[in-house]
């Protein structure tokens, strides 16, 4: 059996190509039949991957490194990247993706220059007019709810919310194998006279279309019903969906650090933490953020995930994870039998 190749944006994110390459060698330590394409400047490359820790360095081998001089920074603008980026590594890479060199591809670099080179690289799938960015967030049960859009669309017309609704059900149905995926509109509240114009317009499309649909529409939502576990895909624009996302991560942190700061606080707190060392340890892993980095960009022709920008190096461990799991799935040709 062939080796699997992966391509990665090693310039992409806000810690620098070192975290992108030491996540990228556990992936490769932990999986014999992986190989990654690392896109980059090739003497920092090289010289970033001479500075793995010991238990990665064996890792090397198959790290190959591919020259690309350029970087799209995160202030650049998509227009900038569109015009001007052909060298830079972001390119490179989808370009090595789009010829088949590589079944997918992993950047945490700028979100709107991904978006808008990946459609031109790539392309769409039919009938597919831009990509949606989604991830998967925990919630009650061992379940998850797929969220998006997460920043491709910050302005969605009625329309797209319901493309959305349609590409986030056809994503768990492949992923999670649920044949009747639950969705719902997220919105300020769970009446029909709420909302923005766009989200009630929406709304309605979809009860029209609620005959013909593959899932089961459940109509508005409110944001604390992500977590609930009784939603698979949660549905809005990228504006909301990136705010959203932002938050909940945030006040995960806040809540497993307090929970350790209220346990190590006093003599007794102390006691019982060692007692209760083994639950925390577990909770903080089931609620940890960085365990679900990877945001898929749906409706391409090939697969490109969006590490977060923040992520450091288990981070981008879980990127590439979520590329793989995409890559079994074959998810492009899953969502396109689905799609028609």
């Amino acid at each position: 059996m062939g080796a699997l190749r992966l391509a990665i944006d090693v310039m992409g994110g806000d810690q620098g190509p070192r975290v992108i390459i030491e996540g990228s060698a556990r992936a490769v330590i932990e999986r014999p039949d992986l190989e990654l394409a690392l896109f980059g400047p090739r003497q920092r490359v090289v010289a970033e991957l001479s500075r793995l820790p010991q238990p990665l360095a064996a890792a090397a081998s198959r790290l190959v490194v591919c020259d690309a001089p350029d970087t799209v920074s995160q202030d650049a603008s998509a227009a900038w990247a569109l015009r001007s980026g052909d060298k830079t590594s972001m390119v490179h890479m989808l370009r090595y993706v789009a010829q088949g060199y590589a079944a997918a591809g992993v950047s945490a670099g700028n979100t709107g220059a991904l978006v808008a080179l990946a459609r031109r690289e790539l392309g769409m799938l039919p009938d597919f007019s831009r990509p949606a960015i989604s991830t998967a967030i925990p919630a009650r049960g061992g379940r998850r709810c797929y969220l998006l859009d997460l920043g491709a669309n910050v302005d969605s017309p009625a329309s797209r919310l319901v493309d959305f609704a349609m590409m986030g059900a056809a994503m768990a149905q492949c992923m999670d194998g649920i044949n009747c995926p639950r969705v719902a509109l997220l919105n300020v509240g769970a009446e029909a006279t709420k909302g923005s114009a766009t989200v009630r317009e929406a709304d309605r499309l979809l009860r029209e279309r609620a005959t013909t649909l593959s899932f089961a529409y459940q109509g508005y939502a409110e944001g604390g019903d992500i977590f609930q576990g009784d939603i698979d895909v949660m549905v809005c624009d990228g504006f909301v969906g990136n705010v959203v996302l932002k938050a909940s991560e945030g006040l995960t942190r806040m809540l497993v650090e307090r929970v350790q700061m209220a346990f190590e606080s006093r003599l007794c707190g102390r006691l019982a933490s060692l007692l209760a060392k083994p639950v925390l340890k577990r909770l903080k892993q089931e609620l940890d953020p960085v365990r679900y980095n990877g945001a898929s960009l749906l409706g391409l022709k090939r697969i490109v995930v969006k590490s977060h920008g923040g992520a450091r190096a288990d981070g981008f461990y879980y990127a590439i994870q979520r590329a793989l799991q995409e890559v079994e799935h074959d998810l492009p040709t899953q969502l396109a039998k689905r799609w028609a």
